[in-house]
């Protein structure tokens, strides 16, 4: 069984900061791609941020510049640097891993969201 626990939301005013965190932990081999998608009020979720097993990242245009996505494989966590926020950026945040487990599988996990408002 594998857990994955979100952290860091928060209220903040434009231009502000925030950094989210993801932690997973369990009966973990390895994580390949790590991500974080957001679902704005009314609207699908959207990818809005990847890292792959090998490092490689890519960003959904509205956010390329602004948010800065890592990971550190010891601890099986993942982060969200979210700089220059927009009130456009206010969404609910979810964290996704592709996990390979002990037993062998390959699943994704998802994170319980942390919600994210930016506003003055």
């Amino acid at each position: 069984q594998v857990q994955v626990v979100e952290s860091g939301g928060g209220l903040v005013q434009p231009g502000g900061s925030l950094r989210l965190s993801c932690a997973a932990s369990g009966s973990i081999r390895s994580i390949n791609a790590m991500g974080w998608y957001r679902q704005a009020p009314g609207k699908e979720r959207e990818l809005g941020a990847v890292i792959t097993g090998g490092g490689s990242t890519n960003y959904v245009d509205s956010v390329k510049g602004r948010f800065t996505i890592s990971r550190d494989n010891a601890k099986n966590t993942w982060y969200l640097q979210m700089n220059s926020l927009k009130p456009e950026d206010t969404a609910v945040y979810y964290c996704n891993a592709d996990v390979r487990t002990w037993s062998g599988g390959l699943y994704e996990y998802w994170g319980q969201g942390t919600q994210v408002t930016v506003s003055s």
